[in-house]
């Protein structure tokens, strides 16, 4: 069985916090993308459970930071992926 993305929403009067869980792929970004705009002001997305991300998802998240969406428990290969893809854009 493969397990695909699974996203859960938390919401307080302030913040919204996404948490990802599974493999997070290119297919499942414009969802994504839906949940946090449907979240408001204050998004954090939470990457602990995530097993596995595509290179789109690393710009995805990248492009995220650059505009303040706190990004929680991401795994350190993940963050690794990103800086490097920042790297290479800059």
């Amino acid at each position: 069985m493969t397990m695909t993305l699974k996203i859960e929403k938390y919401s307080d009067a302030d913040s919204t916090t996404i948490r990802l869980i599974g493999r997070m792929r290119q297919e499942h970004l414009e969802e994504l993308k839906s949940q946090m705009k449907d979240g408001g002001p204050s998004v954090a997305l939470d990457l602990e459970q995530v097993i596995l991300v595509d290179v789109d998802v690393v710009r995805f998240l990248g492009a995220c930071k650059a505009c303040g969406v706190e990004i929680l428990h991401c795994p350190q290969y993940v963050e690794e992926w990103i800086a490097k893809e920042w790297d290479r854009k800059g």
